[in-house]
């Protein structure tokens, strides 16, 4: 089972072209091994999934996985709201060699619980990889609800979930119903603290992107049950889990991540660059976490 600190890694970008910026992807993954990171997710909604074509998904996920090279588990973000889509995506991740997929629930079509009961079954049938639910109702105007999780659970490469409401009580739901060997992450980086405390396995992180250490460190205090220390630490990070989410994720993370020297401040359209008048607000929460 992966655990810890699992980073929704950013896609780098070259400002101007704004294609795939591969150089600096290699020295992400790197740098994320040296800082403690435990796994990566390539290609999720962090990673700007919804304007990447199929190719350049395909290729990022490769690319993560070569660059790694079985130092840590990479997790390849596959979700989509095309079955068809989420099943092509899963096989490229396979081939790839990644360890586990994440799949978002199917957003914008609004599918009943049947439907995404069979979605997840039939992604699952096509493609033997171990793969990980991803239930985050504020971007996807989908809710997989707990009662959905617990059949989906029985599926033998179904191995866990993203669960990111944020809500601490949907997330006690959720471990009660939980198999012996089933994976539950946090998808909220302001919560995941109490979420781990209470028996969840990590924290798939969009704060990790600027402070991989820190998180990694308070992901492990948790998990061992440390509960003071893991207070501590968050209590450094909490102006992070705030204002990385200014504006719509990955404006503000992208930008304090190029703040680092990491990347270029580059995102696709429809994502726009952090507003001027938010610079200050994320550099503020850098600088309280100690990373300026």
């Amino acid at each position: 089972m992966i655990r810890g600190s699992i980073v929704a890694l950013v896609t780098p970008m070259h400002t101007g072209s704004l294609e795939v910026d591969w150089a600096a992807l290699r020295k992400l993954v790197d740098w994320h091994i040296e800082q403690g990171t435990n796994s990566i997710v390539a290609v999720g909604t962090t990673g700007e999934s919804a304007t990447l074509d199929v190719e350049e998904h395909a290729k990022v996920i490769s690319a993560v996985v070569k660059q790694a090279a079985g130092r840590i588990p990479i997790i390849a973000g596959t979700g989509a709201n095309s079955t068809r889509e989420a099943i092509e995506l899963t096989q490229a991740a396979a081939n790839a060699g990644a360890d586990a997929c994440l799949l978002v629930t199917p957003y914008y079509n609004k599918p009943t619980q049947e439907g995404l009961y069979l979605h997840y079954k039939a992604i699952a049938e096509a493609v033997a990889i171990d793969q990980i639910l991803y239930n985050v109702p504020g971007r996807t105007a989908c809710d997989m609800l707990p009662a959905t999780v617990q059949r989906l659970s029985a599926i033998d490469n179904i191995v866990g979930i993203k669960e990111a409401t944020g809500d601490l009580g949907r997330a006690q739901q959720i471990l009660d119903i939980a198999p012996e060997g089933f994976a539950v992450y946090s998808g909220d980086d302001a919560t995941a603290r109490q979420f781990i405390l209470m028996g969840a396995d990590g924290d798939i992180s969009v704060t990790a992107n600027v402070a991989p250490k820190l998180m990694s460190e308070m992901c492990a205090a948790a998990l061992a049950g440390n509960a003071e220390l893991a207070a501590s630490i968050d209590a450094q990070l909490s102006a992070l889990h705030k204002n990385l989410f200014i504006e719509a994720n990955p404006i503000p993370v992208k930008w304090a991540v190029s703040q680092l020297g990491l990347i270029d401040n580059a995102l696709r359209l429809p994502m726009t660059p952090l507003s001027a008048d938010k610079y200050e607000v994320v550099r503020a929460a850098m600088r309280s976490a100690k990373l300026l």
